[in-house]
């Protein structure tokens, strides 16, 4: 008998604290845990456990499914908006490495010089040009020596060639004169000859 009242005792106390502890759990300012609180203080005890009603406990269940829904939608939101970002950032990380890539070809060409097709750095082409134009220079000092000499020489040898041509000249002149001057003493002779036959006939 005594177990018989205790029984309704506790029937009439779980309908009356039912209907608080339902409308406090789909009460939507409180959140899981609050809700929880709430269920298990409007629920009763009996021994070591806890009596919640079915209905209380579905209602627990539906809000809690609700909320891992909603969270669950939430991540996935946040794991598209990551995914987003990902490429993004994917697609940033390619445009510095493209801007990098051109920035160093830029570095590259303005330390560096093509010529022929062979990349020189400008101070081994600065040195490589220096030495060069040096070594022209050189070789134009030294063909303008050697044309100077031969300049000279020539000179020398055209004075040599003139003062033969003249002592030639005056010999050929010379030779001329004595020869007429032979030829006249010859020729005077030869008139003599015939002059002197002349007087002996």
């Amino acid at each position: 008998m005594k177990l018989l009242v205790t029984l309704i005792l506790l029937a009439q106390t779980l309908v009356l604290g039912a209907q608080p502890a339902a409308k406090a759990i789909e009460d939507k300012s409180l959140n899981l845990k609050d809700r929880y609180q709430v269920m298990k203080t409007g629920s009763q005890t009996y021994e070591d456990y806890k009596v919640i009603k079915e209905h209380i406990l579905e209602g627990f269940w539906k809000i809690t499914m609700d909320s891992v829904n909603k969270q669950q939608a939430s991540i996935n939101v946040l794991n598209s908006r990551i995914s987003t970002l990902e490429g993004e950032l994917l697609a940033s990380q390619n445009n510095i490495k493209e801007q990098q890539a051109s920035v160093e070809g830029i570095v590259y060409d303005s330390k560096h010089i093509s010529v022929i097709g062979i990349p020189f750095g400008k101070g081994a082409f600065l040195i490589l040009t220096a030495i060069i134009v040096g070594g022209l220079v050189v070789m134009l000092v030294i063909i303008m020596g050697r044309m100077k000499i031969a300049h000279g020489a020539m000179k020398e040898k055209e004075l040599i060639a003139h003062t033969l041509t003249q002592e030639f000249d005056e010999y050929k002149k010379k030779a001329l004169e004595k020869q007429s001057k032979l030829s006249r003493e010859l020729q005077n002779e030869r008139n003599r000859l015939v002059d002197m036959r002349g007087q002996k006939m």
